[in-house]
């Protein structure tokens, strides 16, 4: 059967459908349940999650679901916080200063630090033990992988590109994402910069998988059974999902957010640094194009996205979609209203009527894994 892959054995699921781990409030306890209990794995980001909210987050979730879920962590760049002084923080809330007026917001002052500390949202993970811990950004450390071991949490990298995914097999992650640049949110890179990484994902799923044995998950792009399909078809032993989960009934979307999903607007997306100060696909709109002009000069991640977070409460409030980040991939327009359970059903019998239609005609159906080559390096 299709859905009987590593990825699916590895994680524990029915079907290798991974939804797509969402943060800054995206994320949503009855989505993570919806999917997991549909059969496929249900993901948390906690990137913005506090390190004393993982635990009871955890058991939520636990309460909604006896099936495995995972949460997700950014690694980060450095150990430390960025260091920004006065000067610093004033040019970079420059540009920001008419959003703030004109939706009544009081200008920040400048905080004590711009984000939560990595290494106690990892001991806070490690004590939660959830079933499977994703990372983006980079490569986690041995000792939190040693630990993850210890605990059987499984692990899953990501990567953007061959090199990435090559670091990711060697440092001994159990499933290794591949994230092409269609997929929306941020974009994963850690060996080059996002710009440089910016492989479609139908091109680099078979790269990867000639490369690795570790299994792939493909993401970016894959929103109906004919790219799950594909997918497959190209050596992934599993998708991730996020655009067509995000519109669901039960994600952490606003409700304005959720309607441009399922709008003509979403069939135009943009790569941006406005929002957080790292490149992102989200659908275009009056802040994307307005803060195009500062594109180059914007903060640096965690400080932009402290800062616009400084009035993304109002604009939410207001159902100000011009003013709010609407992450959503290239394959945004192919969402559909719904629930989570219900694309999942729609998704399975899409590939069972796709692959019995292809073994109708004599057409192989999903053609074996190209033979590991292993030739080469980073």
């Amino acid at each position: 059967m299709w859905n009987e892959t590593d990825v699916s054995r590895k994680l524990g699921i029915r079907y290798p459908i991974i939804q797509g781990p969402f943060g800054g409030g995206l994320s949503s306890v009855a989505l993570v349940a919806a999917v997991s209990n549909a059969g496929g794995l249900g993901s948390y980001g906690l990137h913005t999650t506090a390190p004393d909210a993982i635990q009871d987050l955890a058991s939520e979730i636990r309460a909604a679901t006896d099936q495995p879920f995972a949460f997700n962590l950014w690694v980060p760049e450095s150990d430390r916080d960025p260091v920004v002084d006065a000067a610093a923080f004033d040019r970079f809330l420059a540009p920001l200063r008419p959003y703030y007026r004109e939706l009544g917001v009081a200008i920040p002052d400048l905080p004590t630090r711009f984000g939560h500390d990595y290494a106690q949202q990892i001991e806070a993970v490690l004590e939660a033990r959830p079933p499977v811990l994703s990372f983006v950004f980079g490569l986690p450390s041995p000792a939190i992988l040693r630990e993850c071991r210890r605990r059987n949490i499984v692990t899953v990298g990501t990567a953007t590109t061959v090199d990435e995914a090559i670091l990711l097999e060697a440092a001994g992650l159990d499933c290794i994402v591949a994230s092409g640049f269609e997929a929306g949110g941020h974009r994963g890179s850690f060996l080059r910069t996002p710009e440089a990484s910016l492989t479609g994902v139908f091109a680099l799923v078979p790269q990867i998988a000639d490369r690795v044995k570790t299994p792939v998950i493909a993401a970016g792009g894959v929103a109906d059974g004919r790219g799950i399909v594909a997918a497959l078809a190209l050596g992934a032993q599993g998708v991730q999902i996020g655009t067509a989960f995000l519109a669901c009934d039960e994600s952490g979307a606003s409700p304005a957010h959720r309607e441009k999903l399922l709008s003509p607007d979403a069939r135009r997306t943009v790569l941006t640094r406005a929002f957080t100060g790292r490149l992102a696909r989200n659908i275009a709109n009056r802040f994307t194009e307005e803060m195009a002009a500062y594109e180059a000069d914007v903060a640096p991640y965690p400080v932009q996205r402290w800062l616009t977070g400084g009035f993304r409460a109002a604009a939410l409030r207001a159902e100000r979609d011009d003013l709010i980040a609407l992450a959503a991939g290239q394959a945004a327009s192919l969402a559909r209203r719904g629930s989570a359970s219900s694309l999942i059903t729609r998704l399975v019998d899409d590939v069972g009527a796709i692959t019995a239609g292809l073994a109708a005609d004599g057409s192989a159906v999903l053609p074996q894994v190209p033979q590991h080559r292993g030739d080469g390096g980073v």
